[in-house]
């Protein structure tokens, strides 16, 4: 109804530092194994402040993490937050074949539901990673039995983006949903307010602003998103990287976990699922 606060959706990428796609030609993935992880402690750090802030979220967790660390994703529906895949491999969907990411998306469910012994209903594409090139990805999240997918970005950016897909939840299939990362319509262009990088690097009024115009004009629920190692500041640094890679992963990372904080308290939170799949979902924009 009007006038009442909207519940905007949290989600959280469940991935270690090292497996962020712009260090992949620094990080080799054979060598995952060898690194420090530091996932759980911080997947551990989130759940705690979710809980003091008495917060439900999804957690878009890889395969991978999940088959290393079972009893966090069983801490995570216990939390009674929302488990969803992240695929099994933090592979780009737009560097695998149909056949490769089916083999993915499918693996990355199987396990999640063995282990958690729930439903896996959503997914996020690593990146970003659909979009007008492999569109064929939706086919096969709706055959996996995904009922909503949560990767377009609606944005003109140098690694992903799909700056003409709706902004708000729409049916790309007959049983899926895409649900896109939020933008502001401003000056006829779309403008990034979900989180991420931008939420690191943009002061925390102005993002807080962004979330607020899109609940107060567009009266439409805000995706936000972040991940664990955008609240470590003590993360081992990779060397060798590019300066503009460099600048992007580690800028303000230890204010990040401040101002999630502030975050949780300056507005209403809730799952995915039961904010889309709900009875009180918000109508489905029309492609």
């Amino acid at each position: 109804m009007p006038g009442q606060p909207i519940t905007n959706a949290l989600t959280i990428d469940v991935e270690d530092y090292f497996q962020v796609s712009a260090l992949a030609p620094y990080i080799p993935r054979e060598l995952w194994d060898s690194r420090e992880c530091r996932v759980e402690r911080n997947v551990e750090r989130i759940l705690l402040m979710l809980d003091e802030g008495q917060t439900r979220a999804t957690f878009f967790t890889l395969g991978w993490v999940a088959e290393r660390y079972p009893q966090l994703v069983r801490r995570i529906v216990a939390g009674g937050h929302e488990l969803a895949s992240h695929g099994y491999g933090h592979q780009r969907a737009s560097d695998l074949s149909e056949a490769e990411f089916s083999a993915d998306i499918g693996a990355a469910k199987k396990l999640l539901e063995d282990i958690s012994g729930e439903e896996v209903k959503g997914y996020r594409a690593p990146s970003f990673s659909i979009g007008e090139a492999n569109l064929w990805a939706f086919d096969c999240l709706e055959r996996a039995g995904y009922r909503y997918s949560s990767s377009i970005y609606p944005i003109r950016h140098d690694h992903y983006g799909m700056p003409d897909a709706p902004r708000f939840a729409h049916r790309v299939r007959a049983g899926l949903l895409e649900l896109p990362v939020t933008t502001l319509r401003y000056f006829d262009r779309n403008w990034p307010a979900s989180g991420g990088g931008y939420f690191r690097l943009l002061p925390y009024p102005l993002s807080r602003w962004l979330l607020a115009k899109v609940n107060q004009r567009d009266r439409q629920p805000a995706i936000f998103y972040f991940h664990p190692w955008e609240i470590d500041a003590d993360q081992p640094r990779v060397t060798g990287i590019s300066a503009k890679t460099r600048f992007r992963h580690y800028v303000n990372l230890r204010h990040t976990e401040g101002r999630i904080k502030r975050l949780l308290g300056d507005f209403r939170w809730g799952r995915m699922d039961e904010i889309f799949l709900g009875p009180a979902a918000p109508p489905l924009t029309v492609n």
